[in-house]
């Protein structure tokens, strides 16, 4: 019964969902039209004021549902997945706010007449590839305007119609913010030159490292506290969860395989038999990218299958079928439509390895009693009660940060890095279900986001002082070194002089550099500033001090700049535009006044289902 129920429970939340959303709607003051009453409860978020309600909120999440479902064969099953599907429905909700409220203030409006004559001069690219609409296989205009024309199908009419009251505000507010946009021709040669001028270079590196620090350069204690006083900001930390667990294995043992092999050669019974391979695929077969198939793999190149099934495979005369091989992904089931020198044609049927029989019956039970008795509890000693009373150890899970992830056993686990910081020290989580195990989390404690007290990092504070100070002496042996080189010394005699690693790199582009110049756009713009053999001053970056100097340059050709300038000026005017816009989006959504509450509303939501719980009704805490 327990597997069955942990098995429908996402299904039981997502009712839980609308069920929150009813109670809501109907008791919080909102109705279906979206007006308010006394209360503000009714907002998922407001932004500048306007509402977002709940039932806009989950009707728009089961509809991006839906859609993934649709485009990529699942929905989220994880509290992570679901949480950045989530952000991205209400920042998709933010957004046609914030158009909607510009196209007022803009005073952009749609016509009866701009929808119609949209209508029939701007026919949906989808629409094109409907034979209906075509001659000799190319869309025919006049077919789409006589049939829009004609009344035919209102239906059209309407999805038209309202997919260009979405579209026309969105082209004209594109048209005022970018009417002014040009890119002028010495632009255009100067992005033309990055792509084509190319240099090579001889640099010099000068790190912290390489210069020895003397006895007065010592870090005190009383220079790592005024260093820590006025860089504070640079030791902010993230909020950090401490955790303990329980888990149950979910990895396959000896009886599995032999239950897998037992079903792997009744399929091949089967087969053997008579039974079509394709509608026998379409039933057992567990990979899913084959199986609505018939199990067919397609012409492959050799090399592209992993070696077991390859080497079986090749050991086939075509139409014959193989007994069952067994791989790491469990036991394939072979049939070889045809081979060549360098690729194979095969239709394959998998039967995986998984838990099965009595060892799936004990794997059950027992993640049935991490659900019932340690899961989901307040009192942080039932996890440990009940795990030596289940003989289950114990462990300590790694510190978990925020906005990071929980690895174990070499692999994320799902759901920890959401539920930990927003439980409360004490509490256990859900039963988490990992294609490895199940686990049961406690947090034990959480470390709160900020700069933590000098005492707990004063041996990072000391390393960055010294950090620091070495920066500064190595600023004081660059000016040595640009003196030297002012004066007319060679770049790789300086080098031997310092000690310092010196080495040639090119030709490249600004655009295209050498991958150990990718991180240093400060060296490389000042190489392509330079004369041939004209050695620069320091130049400080994240990495160290490096001089630079060009040994050879190649230069564009503005013939050939004239040539393409059209086509250039078309691209570039299109990605201005387009730049235009993004940041216009992007100003408009940073200033706007937005109000989350959804955390508020899942933490109302709990609330009322631990109630529920302890509700005389529910005596069974169902």
């Amino acid at each position: 019964m327990m597997r069955t129920m942990r098995a429908s429970a996402k299904w039981i939340m997502l009712f839980l969902a609308v069920a929150f959303v009813g109670w809501m709607v109907f008791d919080v003051g909102m109705d279906v039209g979206g007006r308010t009453g006394t209360t503000t409860s009714d907002a998922v978020a407001r932004v500048n004021g306007a509402k977002i309600d709940l039932q806009t909120y989950y009707n728009a999440v089961r509809l991006a549902q839906d859609q993934q479902r649709e485009q990529f064969g699942f929905v989220p099953v994880t509290l992570e997945q679901q949480r950045a599907l989530d952000d991205a429905v209400l920042e998709n909700l933010i957004q046609e706010i914030l158009l909607a409220q510009e196209f007022r203030k803009r005073g952009i409006r749609v016509t009866d007449a701009e929808v119609i004559e949209r209508a029939r001069t701007s026919p949906p690219p989808e629409l094109m590839s409907v034979p209906n609409f075509q001659t000799d296989g190319q869309f025919d205009f006049s077919k789409y305007q006589r049939y829009i024309a004609s009344n035919a199908d209102p239906n059209l009419l309407l999805s038209l119609e309202a997919r260009y009251r979405e579209e026309i505000p969105r082209d004209k507010l594109f048209n005022q913010l970018t009417s002014d946009v040009y890119v002028s021709t010495a632009e255009l040669w100067r992005m033309y030159r990055d792509v084509n001028d190319s240099v090579s270079v001889r640099v010099m590196r000068l790190l912290p490292d390489d210069v020895p620090l003397d006895s007065q350069a010592v870090v005190t204690d009383e220079d790592a506290m005024e260093y820590y006083r006025e860089h504070q900001e640079d030791f902010r930390r993230p909020a950090v969860a401490f955790t303990s667990y329980v888990s149950v294995s979910r990895r396959t043992d000896a009886s599995d395989s032999a239950a897998a092999l037992d079903r792997a050669t009744a399929v091949k019974r089967e087969l053997d038999d008579g039974t079509d391979f394709a509608a026998l695929a379409m039933r057992e077969s567990a990979d899913s990218a084959s199986r609505e198939n018939g199990g067919d793999l397609g012409m492959t190149p050799r090399g592209q299958f992993i070696a077991e099934f390859e080497t079986a495979a090749l050991a086939l005369r075509p139409d014959q079928i193989s007994d069952p091989v067994l791989s790491a992904f469990g036991y394939h089931i072979i049939k070889l439509e045809s081979k060549s020198r360098d690729s194979l044609h095969a239709h394959h049927i998998l039967i995986p390895m998984e838990l099965a029989g009595d060892h799936l019956d004990r794997v059950d039970r027992r993640a049935d009693s991490l659900d019932m008795y340690i899961a989901e509890q307040s009192d942080p000693t039932q996890l440990d009660q009940w795990a030596a009373d289940l003989r289950l150890p114990v462990y300590t899970g790694q510190p978990l940060v925020q906005g990071g992830q929980m690895f174990l056993e070499g692999n994320v686990v799902p759901d920890v890095s959401i539920w930990a910081f927003e439980a409360l020290e004490g509490e256990t989580s859900h039963v988490v279900e990992a294609p490895w195990a199940y686990y049961v989390f406690r947090v034990d404690s959480l470390r709160p986001e900020g700069v933590p007290a000098f005492e707990e990092v004063q041996a990072t504070v000391r390393r960055a002082a010294t950090e620091a100070k070495r920066r500064a002496a190595a600023r004081e042996v660059a000016e040595q070194i640009a003196a030297k080189l002012r004066a007319g010394q060679h770049i790789m005699e300086t080098a031997l002089e310092y000690e310092l690693n010196a080495s040639t790199s090119g030709p490249m582009t600004r655009v295209n550099p050498a991958p150990e110049m990718r991180d240093l756009p400060e060296v490389l713009g000042t190489a392509f500033g330079l004369g041939v053999g004209q050695a620069s001053g320091p130049i400080e970056t994240d990495r160290g001090i490096y001089f630079v100097e060009p040994v050879s340059k190649q230069l564009s050709d503005s013939s050939a700049f004239i040539v393409q300038l059209a086509s250039q000026r078309f691209q570039a005017m299109q990605t201005a535009q387009q730049e235009r816009l993004r940041q216009y989006l992007l100003s408009i959504r940073n200033d706007a006044d937005v109000v989350d509450r959804r955390r508020e509303l899942e933490r109302l939501q709990r609330e009322l289902e631990e109630l529920a719980e302890r509700s005389p009704l529910n005596p069974l805490g169902f």
